[in-house]
């Protein structure tokens, strides 16, 4: 299995385009060691001929245009991705759909939940279906947190995919956005998703959105061969540190890297072989990689997630 970090920043991307923070001043003029990146965002594939895209950023092209494996290299008109899954609804996960507009109809694969806001609050389904047309695929969700049954997407061989609902934020816009779809009858607004290689074994647990880790969430990264989760903040209270918001990091659906039930001490507790971060935002001074909290990542054995990684299990 082959997995790449298309993008590996949170919505905005890094620099944003109108933030002045230490990270994206530093990032354009050169005063501190970092890498600029695009909207989150991951490929996978067992052949490395077709590809699923798990999540659309707004930065899709630029990023296929990064990536030879997804470029068109079959027919006239063609594209390594065989389909497009999402995580959830939020801008920076979906909107790229829209740039994916040409060709045939695009098979979707994400919950009913998910499915509705994008008909609904952010109708990008009905306005797709007047040029390639949406194919949607429920991903549905097993009651009480447990995994639902695993599918495998037609076209692409070797990969089994496993949904899981997740305590997050459904986007804004949403009506759900104080109101989490996460019970027996209706499916979640946020999913992370168990990645396995049927021919290995191996698997992933990608989850760029992750607001709090329930004993079950736990266990499947305790069984997982890799784990590549929500990276977005190094503090709880970052945003409103820096004056940016009035929201906690809990507020915007992210567990923070720090403090005594952070993401750190969590993947302290994982036994995966490779712990990366994912959904990094502008703000999060690991973007620094001479900073003290990229070394705390690093003596937690702790990577984090650029464009254009490679994944290998």
């Amino acid at each position: 299995m082959k997995i790449i970090v298309l993008g590996s920043a949170a919505g905005g991307g890094f620099p944003q385009w109108n933030c002045n923070c230490r990270n994206c001043a530093g990032v354009r003029n050169g005063t501190i060691n970092a890498t600029a990146r695009t909207q989150s965002s991951i490929a996978v594939s067992a052949d490395g001929t077709n590809w699923v895209l798990i999540n659309a950023s707004p930065d899709i092209l630029a990023q296929i245009r990064a990536t030879p494996a997804l470029q068109p290299a079959r027919a006239v008109r063609d594209s390594g991705i065989a389909a497009v899954m999402l995580m959830d609804a939020q801008v920076d996960h979906v909107t790229g759909l829209l740039m994916l507009r040409e060709g045939r109809p695009l098979p979707l694969y994400c919950t009913a939940s998910v499915w509705g806001d994008l008909n609904t609050g952010l109708p990008l389904a009905p306005v797709l279906s007047h040029y390639c047309g949406v194919l949607w695929h429920e991903l549905a969700l097993a009651p009480g947190g447990a995994a639902a049954p695993s599918l495998q997407v037609p076209g692409v061989e070797g990969i089994r995919f496993t949904p899981l609902a997740l305590r997050s934020k459904a986007p804004p816009y949403s009506p759900h956005r104080e109101r989490p779809q996460v019970d027996a009858n209706i499916s979640g607004d946020n999913i992370g998703l168990l990645i396995e290689d049927t021919a290995s074994g191996k698997t992933v647990f990608y989850a760029p959105g992750l607001g709090a880790i329930d004993p079950q969430i736990e266990a499947v990264m305790q069984s997982s061969d890799c784990v590549l989760v929500d990276g977005t903040f190094w503090r709880a209270d970052e945003m409103i540190a820096l004056g940016f918001s009035t929201k906690s990091a809990a507020d915007m659906g992210h567990l923070p890297q720090s403090g005594e039930a952070g993401m750190i001490a969590v993947l302290d507790r994982v036994k995966a072989r490779r712990k990366v971060l994912i959904h990094i935002n502008n703000t999060n001074p690991i973007l620094d990689e001479d900073s003290e909290q990229r070394a705390t990542l690093a003596r937690h054995e702790i990577e984090v997630a650029f464009d254009g990684m490679e994944i290998c299990l």
